[in-house]
């Protein structure tokens, strides 16, 4: 499973997938069918996202299964910002309509 710290145009949340990279064709799709398709992305420590999400982290991952490989944790950006800093994320992955970068 991982974690990931998306920019969008309606603004940051926080994914978990069963999907390795945010690049991977598949999440991307998927993504796409839900509207997002332009993205700055960070990836985030599981453990991180675990201990800074809880409970809540709990209930989320585990209804994250290969059928169901994407699910949000977090879509209050205020709040993911308010957990987590810049350095605590990887480095970003950019992707606007069918590109990455």
């Amino acid at each position: 499973m991982n974690a990931f710290f998306l920019f969008t145009d309606s603004g940051p949340l926080v994914i978990l997938s069963s999907h390795k990279s945010i690049d991977d064709p598949l999440l991307l799709s998927k993504l796409e069918a839900k509207g997002i398709d332009k993205f700055i992305a960070h990836s985030i420590p599981i453990e991180l996202a675990r201990t800074r999400y809880g409970r809540h982290f709990d209930i989320v991952s585990k209804d994250l299964r290969e059928s169901d490989d994407l699910r949000v944790l977090d879509f209050k950006g205020a709040r993911a910002f308010r957990l987590f800093s810049f350095s605590e994320m990887g480095p970003p992955v950019t992707h606007e309509g069918g590109r990455t970068g």
